[in-house]
């Protein structure tokens, strides 16, 4: 198979709010063009992983070459990048439209733009796309196309005009989609004469082939056997096979410009491929890298911990295998008292660590315990210095430190005019500040400037719960700013408790360690002493509860007689509890702390 005339070669990725039908508009392109027969036609063709089966999301990016002959008769070359939706994978989704030339942009015909719609399409636009919009879902008896390409005009400031109204579930107008794309999407550019110069789009573990390596080829070719250089990491390599997936893994000879295809070529390890890497020729190297990707920095931390300490070694074990797959995903070891050995790990935001979670349990069989998730928290100290932490208990003396700085977030809320005040009421609640408000035919935009520490814990889940599941978010990181940031501490019987120890604000510390003083007493079992549990900052206990000590009667045994021969019975027993009081230990049961650190309201 030689490699194909460039103008005939169409890259495009098809972006999407989340449950807009990206993966499913993506099904019936694969069905059009015959790459499947109907018998190995699954739904979801290319979300292979079990997680994003369940729960009808898409994590990792995946391609897949389709052949079409148009209705002027070229035969066309199809690469299709099916995206997440996810704010979470948004750096996915950036190094996919790195790749390609041109976007399809889903919007569902009964929702409308929503706020990651937008985040996307701005994607897509700083990579210099030429953008298709799409209407999804015209088949539902709620689909207002019209009122949504006024939208798409509006918001996004696209011209809708000639919008394609399709319906990916029942396959109408696929072909339409497929005549958009050839004539409305530009060619890539690219000279095959000049030395190779080629894009590292993405990297996974095959447990037969070992690294495969996704590639997108700018100028030049790549063929079998040959020698290449990867520029950033400074590795040469020899290529073993070339392929395109169709979707099925298919071996061609060569890749020429504008193609996208994978490599094998014995590497190791996926960590000595970096995303967005140049690979080009150890003889005859190109002038110039391409400027690659920033690396996905962690936003949320939280430490995973084995619930039995045998454990340990398979979840090193297990998080090197996941880190193959997932370069964004970062682990460190730390200790905890109360929870033994473990690691910190970093994630790019709270769906990324669920999945990271569940991913853990479900292919390793792990149990673990999260502890509360946290941000990177800058201290500038007195003598000048600044500490980056991660983990609030490592927080040094406040006596040293000058300033803590949090991070901030810049967040874009869409939702129905019916919810905006309870959508505000929340956002004020989280010490957020109004940016912007304005209106989008029945639906606001909100713009808000809020501490990330606010968000990483339940913002999501309340902001779905107080709009019904109507309201959209999507957000950036912005800046650091400086807060009135304290560290709450739980003690328990005097001791403090490094897991459940957080960084809060000063005007929130009260009420947070009220609620967790509530919480940890009705998980605490009672001992036979009484146990104190208590919130504390520095040396300042702000909440209180108490366990309640399990009483055994010992004057059961007197019947009549003086009333000094009971008195003598309960001293003793009372000798006896001040001494367990000092010496005994409190159990705090795992369960205690799983459920202590879900705490939301």
């Amino acid at each position: 198979m030689t490699t194909h005339a460039i103008d005939n070669i169409r890259n495009f990725s098809i972006v999407a709010h989340i449950d807009h039908g990206k993966s499913t508009l993506a099904d019936r392109l694969i069905q059009a063009t015959g790459a499947l027969s109907d018998r190995e036609m699954t739904e979801q063709v290319l979300d292979n992983m079990d997680i994003e089966r369940e729960r009808g999301i898409t994590i990792k990016a995946q391609t897949v070459r389709l052949n079409y002959k148009a209705e002027d008769g070229k035969d066309y070359i199809l690469n299709l990048m099916d995206t997440p939706g996810h704010v979470d994978f948004a750096y996915e989704v950036s190094r996919s439209l790195a790749a390609c030339e041109g976007s399809l942009l889903v919007v569902d015909a009964s929702q409308g733009v929503e706020a990651q719609t937008l985040a996307n399409v701005y994607h897509a636009l700083d990579a210099g796309h030429e953008i298709v919009p799409v209407l999804n879902k015209v088949d539902l008896p709620a689909a207002e196309p019209d009122r949504v390409k006024e939208q798409i005009e509006e918001v996004i400031g696209l011209d809708a005009s000639d919008a394609v109204p399709i319906s990916a579930k029942t396959g109408l107008n696929i072909d339409l989609v497929l005549e958009a794309i050839v004539n409305r999407l530009p060619a890539p550019k690219g000279d095959p004469d000049a030395p190779l110069k080629a894009l590292l789009v993405d990297s996974w573990y095959d447990a037969y082939l070992g690294v495969v390596v996704l590639v997108r080829v700018i100028d030049g070719s790549l063929k079998k056997a040959s020698q290449i250089t990867m520029m950033g990491a400074d590795a040469n390599y020899v290529v073993d096979r070339i392929g395109v997936f169709s979707p099925k893994m298919t071996d061609v000879a060569a890749l020429g410009p504008g193609e996208v295809g994978f490599i094998t070529a014995q590497i190791k390890q996926v960590a000595d491929t970096r995303v967005g890497d140049t690979i080009t020729e150890t003889r005859r190297k190109t002038a110039q890298a391409l400027p690659g990707f920033k690396p996905a920095q962690p936003v949320v931390f939280c430490g995973l911990f084995p619930v039995d300490a045998a454990q340990f070694e398979d979840l090193r074990a297990a998080m090197g295998k996941l880190r193959l797959n997932d370069a964004s995903f970062s682990f460190e070891m730390e200790s905890s008292a109360a929870l033994g050995f473990g690691f910190r790990c970093g994630f790019l935001g709270l769906l990324h660590l669920e999945i990271i979670q569940e991913r853990l349990s479900r292919e390793f069989n792990l149990d673990l315990i999260a502890t509360a998730p946290s941000v990177i928290y800058k201290l500038n100290m007195r003598d000048g210095e600044v500490i980056e932490m991660h983990n609030p208990a490592d927080m040094p003396d406040v006596m040293k430190i000058l300033a803590i700085e949090e991070p901030w977030i810049r967040a874009t809320i869409l939702t129905p005019d019916g919810y905006l005040g309870a959508v505000l009421k929340l956002c004020e609640e989280r010490r957020g500040s109004q940016v912007d408000l304005s209106y989008v035919g029945a639906r606001a935009k909100v713009v808000y400037d809020l501490p990330l520490n606010e968000v990483v814990f339940d913002f999501y889940d309340r902001l779905k719960s107080v709009s019904k599941g109507y309201a959209s978010f999507d957000y950036q990181l912005t800046d650091y700013r400086e807060g009135d940031l304290v560290k709450l501490q739980m003690l328990v019987n005097g001791d403090p408790v490094d897991a459940l120890s957080m960084l809060v604000h000063r005007t929130r510390a009260e009420t947070r360690g009220r609620a967790m003083c509530e919480k940890l007493k009705d998980l605490i079992p009672p001992h036979l002493f009484v146990i104190p549990i208590q919130a504390a900052i520095g040396g300042k206990i702000i909440a209180r509860e108490t366990v309640r000590a399990l009483r055994k009667d010992v004057t059961a045994k007197c019947y009549g007689g003086d009333a000094s021969r009971k008195r003598k019975l309960l001293d003793k027993q009372k000798e006896g509890k001040k001494r367990m009081r000092q010496f005994g230990k409190v159990e705090i049961p795992q369960e205690a702390f799983i459920a202590a650190l879900k705490m939301d309201s």
